[in-house]
């Protein structure tokens, strides 16, 4: 089949300028999670171009998941072309999600400026590139040998950046990723086109709350105060978790390197009175507080065992509970996923691997996620092994003010993605 390579890659270079503008049309839809904006509206437009190339499309909404709503529905797609005989099912499966805008942009975050050989807007990265570098390659790729066999599976998929569970996993849960039906998995994160990520660290998320007693703020004595308690947690965590932490590290081949080790983040705290609403001018109560809650996120490594992960934090809990009296907390968890390591030897890595070092001229390098992204569901509820991320763009600039895609690496992605289409599928 090397003599179709040409063919592919002639297909791809003929589509440049439709690389470009699918991409940025995907850009200037403001996809925010949260809340969840726009869902349907991006499906659709993605919908209809895919039924004009031939797949069969479905949306699925995921009822009754987490954040689903009649305000803010989680809406899926998942498009599907046959060939022209049997063969296996390859999937590409990127998430229509971003996050907030944030702070510090000096573009509009939703223009999809071009300039540079670079689309800058929020999610160019993380992923509406690689979602349009995937829809090209799969395009050029049916053009270029329409008697292929098997199945292209495109899916556009919901709140991946807050757990994923309105999307790939309530697919998952619903048969869309069985290896019976679908044999091999590219989701084209921005992990860097001459990479194959394999995996990603584990991750638990818990709250951790510490308990006071109330009383008037001109008489705190009369009261016992949890942001102090909580205040007391935080320097334990620093003298004692963080440097603990430090020393665990891996050989997952994480990137960057900073997350080789475990590490923990205080995601946010809340204690004493609520927040105001906005706009109010009033004073806050004189109030001793008696609750103080933290949100933590500890990332951790294929070697640590979850259990231990959870000891390690009621040991320090315990440990401050010893030295202050009156000291009580309670610990909640909120989520918790393994960690996921996909075989090199899998089938979907060394045909990607090849096609890597036919389009760039060296061998890819081989890495690990810091954080998790819908592999996890696949793996976990799909029974799905032969997964990877593989797509354009530059981990670090993910989340970040005027995040950006560079066009050459999005062709580069499309052609190593038509490339493995090629060896799959012929």
């Amino acid at each position: 089949m090397e003599s179709r390579t040409p063919a592919i890659l002639a297909e791809i270079d003929a589509r440049r300028d439709d690389l470009v503008a699918l991409a940025r049309d995907l850009i200037r839809i403001p996809t925010l999670n949260p809340p969840g904006r726009m869902y349907r509206e991006i499906c659709e437009m993605l919908a209809a171009r895919l039924e004009h190339s031939g797949y069969a499309c479905e949306m699925i909404r995921a009822t009754g998941a987490p954040g689903d709503s009649d305000a803010y529905p989680r809406w899926n797609l998942v498009a599907r072309r046959s060939g022209a005989r049997p063969g296996d099912c390859v999937h590409f499966n990127g998430h229509h999600d971003v996050v907030e805008v944030g702070h510090g942009w000096t573009r509009d975050p939703f223009g999809a400026e071009v300039e540079g050989g670079r689309i800058y807007g929020r999610g160019a990265c993380d992923m509406k590139g690689g979602i349009a570098a995937a829809v090209i390659a799969a395009e050029a790729f049916a053009a270029a040998c329409p008697d292929h066999a098997g199945t292209i599976e495109i899916s556009a998929t919901a709140d991946e950046e807050s757990g994923g569970y309105g999307g790939v996993a309530w697919l998952a849960e619903r048969g869309y990723f069985d290896p019976a039906r679908v044999q091999h998995v590219i989701i084209p994160e921005p992990l860097h086109k001459d990479r194959i990520c394999l995996g990603h660290r584990g991750v638990w998320w818990a709250e951790i709350e510490t308990k006071g007693r109330i009383a008037h703020g001109s008489m705190p004595f009369l009261g016992d105060s949890a942001i102090r308690h909580m205040g007391a947690v935080l320097e334990e965590m620093e003298r004692w978790l963080y440097p603990l932490l430090a020393g665990k590290r891996t050989g997952m081949q994480v990137i960057p390197e900073g997350a080789r080790q475990s590490t923990l983040n205080v995601n946010s705290i809340h204690g004493g009175a609520a927040e105001p609403p906005e706009g109010d001018t009033g004073l806050p109560a004189p109030c001793v507080a008696d609750r103080c809650r933290i949100v933590i996120d500890r990332r951790f490594l294929i070697e640590e065992d979850i259990a231990e992960v959870k000891r390690e934090v009621t040991r320090m809990l315990e440990t401050v509970k010893a030295r202050r009296p009156g000291f009580a907390y309670e610990v909640r968890d909120l989520f918790e996923v393994q960690p996921s390591m996909t075989d090199r030897d899998a089938p979907v890595v060394r045909t990607t691997a090849a096609a890597i070092e036919a389009v760039l001229g060296a061998p890819p390098g081989y890495v690990v996620s810091p954080g998790t992204y819908d592999q996890k569901h696949i793996d976990r509820i799909g029974r799905l092994k032969n997964c990877i991320a593989y797509g354009p763009g530059i981990l670090d600039l993910a989340h970040q003010p005027d995040e950006w895609i560079g066009i050459d690496d999005m062709m580069d992605s499309a052609r190593v993605m038509a490339l493995v289409l090629r060896e799959l599928l012929c």
